[in-house]
């Protein structure tokens, strides 16, 4: 699996939530809305998920395998370090 495709959205207002973000698959499949969020222990990433009718979050897709959410995680969080460090237009 390559990550061809990454597209930040920053989120303008002031909380957790740092960005939004599209990620493409070999060219192949997109994810949408998923969150780059800054936590206690530095920033994360949480992929697209919806309510469910007892109240619960639950993930709407997902890696299967740890190694695969390191490798999304580390491609989002490094372009999004890219794009912090670009000088404001």
């Amino acid at each position: 699996m390559k990550i061809t495709d990454v597209r930040i959205r920053k989120v303008a207002k002031e909380g957790k939530m740092k960005a939004v973000v599209s990620i493409t698959i070999d060219g192949e499949f997109v994810v949408h809305d998923i969150k780059v969020i800054e936590g206690e222990k530095g920033m994360f990433i949480a992929m697209p998920s919806r309510r469910a009718s007892d109240g619960e979050y639950r993930d709407i897709a997902h890696p299967i395998s740890s190694a695969t959410r390191d490798c999304i995680q580390t491609t989002i969080l490094e372009k999004y370090q890219e794009i912090l460090e670009e000088p404001a237009e």
